[in-house]
């Protein structure tokens, strides 16, 4: 159920079949010279509306920006910061608990280190203040931990094997072309300003080994393991 194309009274049956919504996040961020801007928002989205096609649960419209840490440098991030996150993402919550949804999946298709830190903390947040609701926060890279023989590449994360294999799948028109293999190579723990210096592809790992097969088979893992966090989410929900 695609909230954003109903109307409320077929909003208000929905609430009828499940109180559940997973709500989508990405971001405005480079993906390499090969991948759109909006990639991690486009695969949240997309795995959000296959599982929707399996089970009954609401998908809230995406949140299209993050927090953008490595590559708020490179030609056409746009990012916010953790406060902000934490600030939407609780006015989220608190207005979809208010129309009665329960279980909240927060999916988000940016990995990045304080990003998802923002959203797990305002989800413990909103566990203390809100008690009867249920709330799993993930990134898409969480669904691949044990990706296994899908994934050659060795510490691939950004713009790489995994994500060119996702978008190949799902949206081929817009992957243009195959980058370089590349890794960032940011002096850690020092804390450079113009972090382009050190990563000037904008890439993490490998796309040249990606296929619209991987793809395929990522998607519908990840579509698998979603339902799987959905199931246990709402036999945890207490209230």
């Amino acid at each position: 159920m695609i909230m954003e194309k109903m109307t409320m009274t077929e909003f208000e049956k929905g609430l009828g079949k499940t109180r559940t919504v997973i709500i989508p996040v990405g971001t405005v961020e480079e993906h390499g010279p090969h991948l759109p801007l909006s990639t991690d928002t486009i695969q949240a989205m997309e795995l959000a509306k296959r599982v929707s096609q399996r089970m009954n649960v609401f998908i809230a419209p995406p949140l299209h920006y993050g927090f953008c840490r490595s590559t708020r440098c490179h030609p056409g991030t746009i990012g916010i910061s953790a406060g902000a996150l934490r600030l939407i993402i609780r006015d989220i919550v608190r207005s979809l608990h208010l129309h009665g949804l329960r279980s909240f999946v927060i999916l988000s298709g940016h990995a990045g280190s304080i990003h998802m830190a923002a959203l797990n903390e305002v989800g413990e947040e909103l566990l203390e203040e809100i008690p009867e609701i249920s709330i799993a926060v993930l990134s898409e890279m969480d669904l691949f931990l044990d990706k296994g023989v899908l994934v050659e590449t060795e510490g691939d994360s950004h713009a790489g094997e995994v994500e060119t294999s996702m978008m190949l799948y799902i949206r081929p028109e817009l992957v243009k072309g195959r980058a370089s293999k590349e890794y960032p190579t940011l002096p850690k723990p020092i804390l450079v300003r113009d972090k382009r210096k050190y990563w000037p592809g904008g890439v993490w790992g490998d796309p040249s080994k990606a296929s619209r097969d991987k793809g395929e088979k990522m998607i519908h893992l990840a579509v698998d393991k979603v339902i799987d966090l959905i199931e246990k989410l709402e036999s945890h929900r207490e209230g």
